[in-house]
């Protein structure tokens, strides 16, 4: 809304410079993966967040409104645009980090903690770039997050290095086996990373549903108020947070990744259906009884958070798959899928509610998560790599 405000745009206009960003991390994804791969990820790391937070600071001096001068929309879109290109650095490079710093038995919960990321710096910056923005300008925002990345680049260049002994080294047998199975091919030409790829973007859309028209949904159709529509996201946001973290370090000690990767995926078909259903049985009108409003605040909550859930462990499925070598690459690969499916949910939203309704919303989203189950589960035999590798180190640690 500030945005909207201080750069005088309509609402088209403002989700198309949004937009602009999200796309420039989506377009940009797969390049940063492969020269995470060719490089490393300190070089890429440092490259991306320094040059990010070059733009930045350009659009504190050059593309930040105020009291004399608007910059122009194309100004605004080509520095966001910028961001996104250069700020999609991180996603690829900080995975493989995790995939060639840590064990089989510890990626799971590593790479799930690693995905709490996202949620938390949003909710972070929701709550203090606002405040930012209002009481000292735009070029005060600008360049606040512009110190943050190079924070973050000061704390790669101190932190992350390449481990002693790359994690595709053969230290023993099962690492050889893995890195073996996984040096075959490249990401680009194995059918089994990009099935994981499809299913990691399909799974997706039903969060993005979620997220971007979930109070709208609790507002208009189930007449809920402020307070309880905030109580509700915030609840998905943190209970996504918590069962990532958690799901990590439980898929760790089991050695069961595919099996929860299939569960997330039937609950969350089983949830939205539910969901669906029950804006039908409420009929053509909003809810109106208290004991209906509570039940779907419940409902789309519990729906969110499941269908969040399973981000670092099917994360790490993938970067197995692939290799500790090629991580990059192939979370490029699921990272472009993922905001490709970021930039297409919220646009397709308003035409299935003008089509069906909420209904029709909601078991399309029941839908995606059934043609993800069956993408999500790699190879049985790169499953049984993975899992031996896995019982290996938990049996050298006890």
């Amino acid at each position: 809304m500030l945005m909207r405000t201080g750069y005088q745009l309509d609402n088209a206009t403002l989700g198309l410079v949004l937009g602009l960003m999200g796309l420039g991390i989506a377009v940009s994804e797969l390049p940063w993966g492969l020269l995470t791969d060719r490089w490393g990820d300190r070089p890429v790391l440092l490259t991306g967040l320094g040059s990010t937070a070059l733009a930045l600071l350009a659009m504190a001096i050059w593309a930040a409104p105020n009291a004399r001068h608007i910059p122009g929309l194309g100004l605004l879109g080509a520095g966001l645009l910028l961001v996104g290109l250069l700020g999609g650095s991180v996603n690829g490079a900080s995975g493989r980090a995790v995939m060639t710093w840590f064990d089989a038995s510890e990626r799971g919960l590593a790479m799930s903690i690693r995905q709490t990321a996202v949620p938390l710096g949003g909710g972070i910056g929701a709550l203090a770039l606002p405040f930012v923005a209002l009481h000292f300008g735009f070029a005060a925002l600008y360049g606040l997050l512009a110190v943050l990345c190079a924070l973050g680049a000061v704390m790669s260049w101190a932190w992350v290095h390449e481990p002693p002994i790359a994690a595709i080294t053969p230290r023993t047998t099962a690492n050889f086996t893995e890195a073996a199975l996984a040096s075959k091919a490249s990401p680009l030409h194995d059918a089994r990373v990009w099935r994981i790829v499809l299913g990691i973007g399909i799974l997706c859309a039903p969060q993005f549903a979620v997220l971007s028209f979930g109070a709208i949904f609790l507002h208009d159709f189930g007449h809920a108020g402020l307070a309880t529509i905030t109580a509700t996201m915030v609840f998905t946001q943190v209970g996504a947070m918590v069962m990532r973290v958690w799901s990590g370090r439980w898929t760790d000690r089991r050695c069961n990744r595919p099996a929860y990767l299939r569960a997330c995926s039937a609950l969350s078909v089983g949830l939205f259906a539910g969901l669906a259903v029950l804006v039908i049985a409420a009929g053509t009108h909003a809810a109106d009884s208290l004991a209906l409003r509570i039940t779907l605040v419940v409902l789309l909550g519990v729906s969110g958070v499941c269908v969040s859930a399973w981000h670092g462990v099917a994360f790490t499925e993938l970067a197995t798959l692939a290799g500790a070598a090629r991580a990059g690459t192939a979370l490029g690969m699921a990272n472009t899928s993922v905001f490709l499916v970021c930039f297409v949910t919220p646009f397709s939203i308003p035409h299935l509610l003008a089509l069906q309704g909420w209904p029709m919303v909601w078991l399309a989203a029941s839908a995606c998560a059934l043609v993800a189950m069956p993408l999500l589960v790699p190879r049985a035999e790169a499953t049984a790599v993975d899992q031996k590798v896995a019982r290996t180190r938990l049996s050298r640690s006890t």
